[in-house]
């Protein structure tokens, strides 16, 4: 196939390349639902994860002999791909982090360094808890303000109020691409240019969209970029923080330690330049090339019908939703894809949730590390059906009869 020619989308064949789905819950066909959470992994992942560790085991960075080399060539070859994935300048503007978490401490803790006492931080009331908690122990340390832009009952971020929130005082916004919980779309790239007019800098969350949608980060013209392998396929353990060049450059160190120095004595330390001055220590080392394998594997995909795929399963399982009596859809932005949550009249997510599961249906139940969300909409917690690529109409039309017979039992 010729470089830059996309697959033709076909659902069947993808399956048929993801062995974790050809298996029996409880004596049912396994319908996995919780792609939000983790998705599952390709067949060239797992190979490649067992490739590493049985014959190209070594350390990076340091080694001469030949099988450093080689691991060193394909960790680096991984971050190149995922440069070229994410249309980054420069491949040193890709940092390898534990994961979305771990990218936004390291911005919260190392782009914080360069903030002031009164200096603010705008985030929104749709965010994961790993996009709040950071910020708030930033705010302490360095006694800044965190100001939280409010959204609409159809968990759509009110534009108006986050342009009342903007002013010279705002230092950093840090907003999510996808809501994890209500599949809301958020404008990132119009959210970046009124951050940009006050002199801000943005950090968007892609844990929920790099999956779903094309991401270029240079016409996004976000400052920051994170997202986590194991939600895009690949191994857990490791993510990606993107970074403008001249903001990494600004930025102290993270973490301290083997790597991200240039010279050590014990009067003072110079550091190593870009990815390098971030990433200390011996990193995960086979978690970064299969990341890199799975980057491939999805760029052979046409990302545009997968878009359409997916969008078309969300809209397809809140419809037959929105017909049984006492449920109610929590999440019903215009612009949303992969996510459909919901709560029963009367009946806790959880007992759905359990249900589900004996039927052979992997769903998520709870607040879904979103609880100042859940308090926004006066509940305990959701039933929450993310899809991927993978997914079918018919395993929602199992979802569907599955979650009308929970509904009969439990009521």
């Amino acid at each position: 196939m010729a470089e830059g020619t996309k697959k033709p989308f076909s659902v069947r064949e993808i399956r048929e390349q993801f062995p974790a789905l050809r298996q029996t819950v409880y004596g049912k066909n396994l319908i996995y639902f919780d792609n939000g959470a983790t998705s599952q992994k390709p067949q060239v992942v797992l190979d490649a994860i067992n490739r590493y560790y049985s014959k190209d085991n070594a350390n990076i960075h340091r080694g001469v002999h030949f099988m450093s080399q080689k691991a060193t060539t394909e960790f680096e070859e991984a971050r190149i791909a995922i440069q070229k994935y994410l249309n980054a300048k420069k491949s040193e503007e890709i940092i390898f982090t534990k994961g979305t978490t771990d990218s936004i401490n390291l911005v919260a803790f190392s782009y914080g360094e360069l903030l002031k006492e009164g200096d603010e931080i705008l985030i929104t009331t749709m965010e994961h808890h790993s996009n709040i908690v950071p910020w708030q122990m930033l705010c302490e340390r360095k006694k800044l303000v965190l100001k939280v832009a409010p959204i609409n009952k159809k968990g759509e971020l009110i534009e108006e109020e986050f342009d009342k929130l903007l002013s010279n005082r705002t230092k950093l916004v840090s907003v999510t691409h996808i809501s994890n919980t209500l599949g809301t779309i958020n404008p990132v790239k119009e959210l970046a240019k009124k951050t940009h007019a006050v002199g801000a800098k943005i950090l968007v969350d892609g844990a929920q969209s790099i999956q779903h949608m094309k991401v270029d980060v240079r016409d996004l013209d976000c400052d920051f970029y994170v997202f986590s392998s194991h939600k895009v396929f690949g191994p857990t353990g490791i993510g990606v923080l993107y970074g403008k060049e001249d903001l990494l450059d600004r930025m102290p160190p993270y973490q301290g330690g083997g790597d991200m120095i240039s010279k050590v004595t014990f009067e003072r330390t110079t550091y190593n330049e870009l990815p390098h001055k971030f990433e200390a220590g011996t990193p995960h080392i086979a978690g970064g090339i299969c990341l890199g394998e799975a980057i491939r594997f999805l760029n052979a995909l046409d990302m545009d019908a997968i878009q359409r795929h997916e969008k078309e399963l969300a809209h397809y399982a809140q419809d037959m939703l929105d017909t049984f009596e006492g449920v109610r859809i929590i999440g019903e932005a215009k612009q949303k894809t992969s996510v459909v949550s919901f709560v029963v009249d009367k009946i806790h997510p959880f007992d759905i949730g359990t249900l589900l599961d004996k039927q052979g249906i992997a769903v998520r139940t709870g607040h879904h590390c979103t609880q100042p969300l859940m308090d926004f909409f006066k509940i305990p917690g959701t039933v929450r059906a993310s899809f991927a690529f993978y997914n079918t109409k018919e395993e929602i039309d199992t979802f569907i009869a599955a979650v009308e017979k929970s509904i009969s039992i439990l009521k």
